[in-house]
């Protein structure tokens, strides 16, 4: 234990998420955590078997440093169908360039690491989990469009909100994160809800 109370775990966590915040991403080896974190390679293994398994303790990490249950407050706590799914996109919209980089690195680990593609498959439940919430709290208030099912309703939101189109418009194209959230909003609305 560190004089500043921090446990070798959480040294290993925070070196690993500075390391994917500097763009270090898919190429972040435990070697490199090791280094980060001032400890042995063998002390990185005791408390993460694998890299994936590393990463994946990372996105809680972040989670709970990023106090993830007071960014979702509103959106579970919304009065309104309407309001929950625009308080549960402005909370994911703005999430995403907190994780970015552990979602990046997951991304590039997936295609030849089962690991890593079954936490970025986890993360993802997760995401369709707070997506079919919101779509369940505008079919209780009857302003689900009549055009989807609930399940076709969550399946487009989950994919508008995806971290793909997040980079594509914000990454690439430039756009303002703030525009970003406001426009997901209101494509959200055009989609899935019953027009005014």
């Amino acid at each position: 234990m560190r004089e500043d109370g921090s446990s070798t775990r959480d040294r290993i966590l925070q070196a690993c998420w500075q390391l994917l915040k500097q763009g270090c991403g898919g190429q972040t080896r435990m070697t490199d955590v090791a280094k980060a974190a001032g400890v042995s390679r063998q002390a990185v293994y005791l408390h993460f078997a694998n890299r994936a398994e590393l990463l994946i303790a990372v996105t809680h990490y972040v989670d709970a440093r990023s106090d993830i249950d007071a960014r979702l407050a509103a959106s579970r706590s919304a009065s309104s169908g309407l309001e929950r799914l625009d308080a549960f996109i402005e909370a994911w919209g703005n999430y995403i360039p907190v994780v970015h980089p552990v979602c990046r690195a997951l991304l590039d680990m997936a295609p030849g690491d089962e690991a890593a593609r079954l936490a970025w498959d986890d993360r993802m439940t997760a995401l369709r989990d707070g997506c079919e919430a919101a779509v369940n709290a505008l079919a209780s208030d009857s302003v689900l469009s009549g055009q989807h099912t609930a399940i076709a309703a969550t399946d487009l939101l989950w994919t508008l909100l995806s971290v793909r189109n997040w980079e594509q418009l914000v990454e690439v194209c430039g756009w303002a994160q703030a525009d970003y959230v406001a426009e997901m909003k209101r494509l959200a609305r055009l989609a899935i809800v019953t027009p005014s």
